[in-house]
């Protein structure tokens, strides 16, 4: 591997050690080390010329990061975050410590979990009775039926079911009360009506999937739910916390 740059996985409390099987990216894998900065340490290892994003790649920054999440708080970097030396990474933490190690004490013994919920497509007599825009649309294409009417027709039964989703939806996170810390709603997502991450304690993993899988079944002919995680805690962390390029 052609060193251009350090690539940066994450910040941990100086104490934390790195995984036996830590391993880094690229082929063969970088080996992964520490930079201590007072009472923190920045996860880095080599790059290389033009990295970008193989799965290959991705999996190894993912995985490490939840190596190092399992023996402590991580306050983990996106993929592809490159600083040009080791002065860079060092000045970068350095100026950023109290900030740093705040974010690290709220993200102890804690995961990120995601949730995203589509519109289901059965049911749509339901939806035909229950819709007072699709009945409209429904009636006026049995008036003057044809090619335009079948579509608009199509068309408002696509955005009902993208609002009887949206409606269902929005009765999720209030459940997740009392066992998650934080939500952070992501970006939008073609074909979801709800993207959003939760702040979760380890601990309480298992009871949050418990919630969304029982959400799910309450509501099998509007919403199709999925659930990621444990994730490192991305969406929690402010963007770019050390001067890097990605």
């Amino acid at each position: 591997m052609t060193a251009s740059g350090i690539y940066v996985y994450g910040i941990v409390g100086g104490s934390h050690a790195l995984p036996p099987s830590a391993a880094g990216i690229g082929e063969p894998p970088a080996p992964v080390r520490l930079l201590p900065v007072e009472d923190l340490a920045v996860v880095v290892s080599a790059t290389y010329p033009g990295l970008r994003a193989r799965r290959r790649d991705l999996m190894a920054h993912q995985n490490l990061l939840l190596e190092l999440a399992a023996a402590g708080p991580v306050l983990p970097m996106r993929f592809g975050m490159v600083a040009p030396d080791e002065a860079t990474v060092l000045a970068g933490v350095a100026a950023r410590r109290g900030e740093h190690a705040a974010v690290l004490e709220r993200l102890d013994s804690r995961v990120e979990m995601n949730v995203k919920i589509m519109p289901v497509q059965d049911d749509l007599a339901a939806l035909i009775r229950a819709d007072p825009v699709v009945q409209r649309v429904r009636e006026e294409t049995r008036r003057r039926p044809g090619y335009e009417a079948n579509v608009r027709l199509g068309q408002a039964v696509a955005e009902g079911l993208r609002r009887r989703a949206a409606d269902a939806a929005a009765l999720l996170p209030p459940q997740f009360a009392g066992i998650a810390d934080d939500m952070c709603p992501g970006p939008d997502v073609e074909g979801c009506v709800l993207n959003a991450s939760f702040l979760v304690p380890r601990r309480e993993e298992g009871r949050f999937r418990r919630v969304a899988e029982r959400f799910a079944a309450d509501h099998p002919d509007r919403v199709e739910l999925r659930v990621t995680g444990p994730l490192p805690c991305y969406s929690f962390v402010a963007p770019e916390p050390v001067p890097a390029r990605v």
